[in-house]
């Protein structure tokens, strides 16, 4: 019996190593470099690396290119935030195991990426976000949630959220796609735009604007008239009242025409914030 035990353990070993190669991992989870997997019990989220085809799609869903900063939240063996690097763009990746950012760091001066990827550990819930415009994430569910609130009022508006497997509950993403059973998820933050606004009509007569606003999505008033259609996408907003269409940007307290609104779109009209 006791060899028999032996025997079937040796053969887990092996199977469940041969999976981790499959994967895409960098080296085997049983190699006595990475040994540090039994500490990942106590971490809030296990090293499980991305497949390399779905960092590259990350890349491109968020359309990352050399003006980007790219924070990386839990950025394991340092993959997102390289991938984001060779198309020119600045990235940190955080993480709180000493053995990932290091074997990060090392990835990244072996590629010569060192000066534009740059690995740190600490907590992700201890990382400021407000320079990023993008953040990745391979986290879950509820460590998304937790974070969801930061990212709506520290990220500025317009700043792409890029995750594997899970979502952010009820704010629906701006895009979805599925990669060889993998799920990938992409957010822009809106800007706040909720509340009253007293708006100068094209005619230059004025309206009292009303919104209310859950994440991306709208509803509300112009004059006595409800608004459809209205959605955001980071500063620009759009909506039909009146047989109209607006097309604006949000700036603060003021709301200006978008210069790059289609054709036919309303024009000479302005709103500001009242509360």
């Amino acid at each position: 019996m006791h060899r028999l035990r032996s025997a079937l353990l040796a053969l887990s070993l092996l199977s469940l190593a041969a999976c981790a190669t499959e994967e895409g991992g960098l080296r085997s989870v049983f190699s006595p470099s990475s040994a540090t997997y039994i500490a990942e019990e106590r971490l809030d989220v296990p090293y499980v690396p991305t497949p390399q085809p779905v960092v590259e799609r990350m890349m491109q869903l968020a359309e990352v290119g050399p003006e980007d900063y790219l924070i990386d939240l839990g950025s394991g063996d340092g993959r997102i935030a390289l991938a984001a690097a060779r198309r020119g763009a600045r990235a940190l990746g955080v993480d709180i195991d000493p053995y990932r950012v290091n074997e990060a760091t090392a990835a990244a001066q072996f590629e010569g990426l060192q000066t534009r990827a740059l690995f740190r550990r600490q907590d992700l819930f201890d990382t400021p976000l407000r320079d990023a415009t993008v953040v990745a994430m391979y986290l879950l569910p509820h460590i998304n949630l937790r974070l969801r609130p930061r990212l709506l009022t520290e990220l500025r508006p317009g700043t792409r959220v890029i995750s594997h497997v899970f979502d952010m509950g009820d704010w629906r993403p701006d895009a979805a796609e599925q990669l060889n059973g993998s799920n990938i998820y992409m957010w822009v933050v809106p800007a706040p735009v909720g509340g009253s606004w007293a708006m100068i009509l094209p005619d230059r007569s004025s309206a009292p604007l009303q919104i209310e606003q859950m994440f991306q999505q709208l509803s509300g008033t112009l004059g006595g008239t409800a608004i459809t259609g209205a959605t955001m996408r980071g500063t620009r907003l759009t909506f039909t009242a009146g047989g109209r269409a607006y097309h604006g940007i949000v700036d603060g307290a003021d709301i200006r025409p978008d210069p790059a609104a289609p054709a036919g779109a309303a024009t000479g009209w302005r709103a500001r914030r009242v509360s």
